[in-house]
């Protein structure tokens, strides 16, 4: 079997915004043509915006196509995207990501072990993520289902403080679950 070579570029996996059209790409026959230091140079013909925008060593930049005429702009369109890129990293840097850690019980575990594992969550929860509290059921034990909303809801009541019930217990198949996220106080 023969497999044929794929032509041309693969597009990108990446769905982007409208492309900002630049110089030749301008289509429209007037515009109304800012300059580099934002004074305003009035309404001109695409052909002569561009021909002051290449006397000047810069770029024309259509910064509102909407607009009746469109406005471009004369700037160094390279420095522009760069900017534009610097500061997009710079917002997703600063942005908090949560985590949803997850606590796993079973129905008929000792107090001594259901502690550790409330200090555990009290600290997922201080560190600003949330915590999935889940009880699974084996075997015959899934007769039982108010038992795990029991440990359950104890759970939640020794997190009071640090947490709040973001989510209520939810039997889903074998497992009951509930979610906790932290409490503006605790996050204080």
């Amino acid at each position: 079997m023969r497999y044929r070579k794929s032509r041309g570029r693969r597009a990108e996996s990446r769905v982007q915004g409208p492309e900002t059209r630049v110089n030749e790409a301008i289509r429209a026959p007037q515009v109304r043509v800012i300059d580099e230091d934002g004074t305003q140079l009035g309404i001109l013909s695409s052909r002569e915006a561009l021909r002051i925008a290449q006397e000047r060593g810069l770029d024309l930049v259509e910064v509102a196509p909407q607009a009746d005429p469109p406005v471009v702009r004369i700037m160094d369109y390279s420095k522009f995207k760069y900017e534009q890129e610097k500061r997009a990293r710079q917002a997703r840097k600063s942005q908090k990501q949560i985590e949803v850690k997850e606590i796993r019980l079973k129905p008929n575990m000792a107090d001594h072990d259901i502690e550790y594992r409330v200090r555990h969550a009290a600290e997922f929860l201080k560190e600003g993520n949330k915590v999935r509290v889940t009880v699974r059921f084996f075997g015959r034990e899934i007769v039982h289902t108010e038992l795990g909303e029991e440990l359950l809801e104890r759970f939640a009541h020794a997190l009071g403080e640090v947490a709040t019930v973001e989510q209520p217990p939810r039997l889903d198949g074998r497992q009951m679950s509930l979610i906790l996220a932290p409490s503006p106080e605790a996050a204080r």
